[in-house]
């Protein structure tokens, strides 16, 4: 019953947003909500398992809403003008150049396996020429989302992370096997740049570009630009970013100590303050509200025991004869997977479950960890509802979830498959 009330709680949820009936944060709530209290939930328990749920996301939604100012006020000051300025000379007006561009820098930024510093760094950079370019606007956020999946892989990542704790092995055994098929998805990934670099080249054609940085912006943009603060912007920049990977300060205390930095160095009058803060407080505000909306989310779906309910049910349907599949099963559906667990109960929920199924059949364990690494919360978390980072994706894109979901979901999904493809055949899986 428990199972079938959370698959409930996620198809209504995914038919709201993706029909959009009613705004993403308003189904994160009343979604779980409404179901749970139909199953028979009390509000005191219902209650108790949405405030589990934000004090988990809490130290994400703190993160990103200051981060969010940081980069947002290193972009009024101008730190991205020379980067931006230096693509738009070298793309020469042409999309496919810009689209692979994309992709290249995105994979680059994204070696620190921090899905959230990726998103603002390429977004901030690239969405001014997407823009002037008018290339469709789903295509920034579809390649960036795509080009961190086959990255997120490494061992490093918060998700490779819960496996190898699940599992209790090494980087070894769980992510040596896969650089071929992290190899693969790569690949794929600058196909699908260059199949949709074409498209809009053919579309649009190159444009004769003379799109100036400078001369595009507006009186007020140009009245918060600190040339003379660039360079001091950058180090700090950098500084924060070395700090990001080392984890010398929590991330959201570095970024609340950063952002608070930033904004008195380059605007030290309470007047250029309250100007910054107020242009960016709506975007802050969808970014941080959509992560705790999340929060409730994810907090009843675990609370009232649905997600480990979930898991059971979905390894009882497979069938004893089709039981050798289970490792090439479960990466095929690691990706759309997560579109229903977060990485947490798909970590430390279904993760076990699927584990400890191999063991009875004879497989080998880290098989099913390598599988789920193929597509569960690393290609499958830039399109997930259930994380925070897809919001501040989506946030900065300004695109709806639903149209990223469906503009990006299949190219994705064939990253996964490229991988697990190329996984068996160098016996990374097996069959």
């Amino acid at each position: 019953m428990l199972a079938l009330l959370g698959f409930a709680i996620i198809l209504i949820f995914l038919i709201l947003i993706i029909s959009k009936k009613v705004s993403v944060i308003v189904a994160l709530v009343l979604t779980p909500v409404i179901i749970a209290l139909i199953a028979g939930f009390k509000p005191l328990e219902i209650g108790q398992y949405s405030l589990e749920g934000i004090k988990q996301v809490a130290p994400t939604g703190i993160l990103l809403m200051f981060a969010v100012l940081y980069f947002a006020t290193m972009l009024d000051a101008g730190l991205f003008d020379p980067v931006i300025s230096f693509i738009i000379r070298s793309v020469k007006g042409d999309p496919l150049k810009v689209i692979l561009g994309t992709a290249i820098l995105s994979m680059i930024v994204h070696l620190d396996g921090d899905g959230t510093a990726t998103f603002m760094i390429v977004l901030s950079a690239f969405l001014p020429i997407y823009k002037a370019l008018k290339i469709n606007k789903l295509v920034l956020p579809g390649i960036v989302a795509m080009s961190v999946g086959p990255i997120h892989l490494v061992p490093w990542s918060g998700t490779s992370a819960r496996a190898l704790s699940v599992l209790q092995t090494d980087s070894v055994h769980l992510f040596t096997p896969n650089l071929p098929a992290i190899g693969a998805g790569i690949l794929w990934v600058l196909f699908v740049a260059w199949y949709w670099g074409m498209r809009e080249r053919k579309k649009l054609g190159v444009i004769d570009f003379k799109y100036n940085h400078k001369e595009e912006l507006t009186a007020e943009q140009k009245e918060l630009r600190r040339p003379k603060l660039i360079l001091i912007n950058a180090i700090l920049t950098v500084l924060l970013i070395i700090s990001l990977m080392e984890g010398w300060i929590p991330a959201p205390v570095l970024f609340v100590i950063a952002s608070m930095m930033v904004l008195q160095i380059n605007y030290p009058k309470l007047a250029d303050q309250k100007k910054v803060l107020r242009s960016h407080g709506n975007n802050i505000f969808l970014v941080s509200s959509l992560i705790f909306a999340a929060g409730i989310f994810s907090g009843i779906l675990n609370g009232s025991g649905m997600i480990d309910a979930m898991a059971t049910s979905l390894v009882q349907l497979i069938p004893d004869e089709q039981s050798n599949f289970l490792p090439v099963l479960a990466a095929i559906t690691s990706m759309p997977a997560s579109l229903l667990f977060t990485p947490d109960a798909y970590y430390f929920g279904v993760l076990p479950v699927l584990a400890e199924s191999a063991t009875q059949l004879n497989m080998d364990t880290i098989q099913m960890g390598r599988a789920a690494l193929l597509g569960q919360m690393t290609v499958g978390f830039p399109l997930s509802p259930l994380t925070a980072s897809t919001f501040l994706l989506i946030g900065l894109a300004e695109v709806e979830l639903g149209d990223h979901q469906r503009h990006t979901f299949l190219w994705a999904w064939g990253t996964t498959i490229v991988m697990a493809i190329v996984a068996v055949l160098t016996g990374s899986l097996s069959v």
